[in-house]
């Protein structure tokens, strides 16, 4: 499998996730934990149904993958999300040791990775992770647009 098919694919993973939380009237947001071409966690946004301010797709993902490994270090782990992450989940990155971001959507509101801010370059942090924005994605724009569409 080529770098850009494997990309896509996971993305298109992660967009799946999405989905799963757009039918749950959660904000459309998914992602999906890779290692050695495996996937080892997958989470979609759980915020209202779970009454928690952390249930981002990325937590979730890392989570699982967290349960798989027994053990909450994800090195050497890819993590693809449908949307640019905010804040809490870059930090949460950091601590994990996630290896590469993988996202397919810039998010200008609260994604801290290139949008607001660029996170990941700062250099106070104990571990880098590498990032690529894929480039726009389609499905995932159109996920978010007919959520909020939806609700005005």
């Amino acid at each position: 499998m080529t770098k850009i098919f494997m990309h896509e694919y996971y993305l298109s993973l992660a967009v799946n996730e999405a989905r799963n939380a757009k039918n749950d009237d959660e904000v459309p947001v998914g992602a999906v934990v890779v290692l050695n071409n495996k996937i080892i966690g997958r989470g979609f946004n759980q915020v209202l149904k779970s009454n928690s301010v952390s249930a981002h797709a990325e937590i979730i993902a890392m989570n699982k993958a967290g349960e798989y490994l027994k053990n909450y270090r994800l090195v050497n782990c890819d993590l693809y999300v449908s949307v640019e992450p905010c804040y809490m989940c870059c930090m949460a990155m950091v601590h994990a040791r996630i290896k590469n971001l993988y996202f397919g959507l810039k998010q200008p509101k609260t994604g801290a990775v290139v949008s607001i801010d660029n996170f990941f370059s700062k250099p106070e942090h104990n571990h880098n992770v590498a990032y690529k924005y894929l480039g726009e994605c389609r499905k995932s724009k159109n996920l978010l647009v007919d959520f909020f569409a939806e609700r005005r």
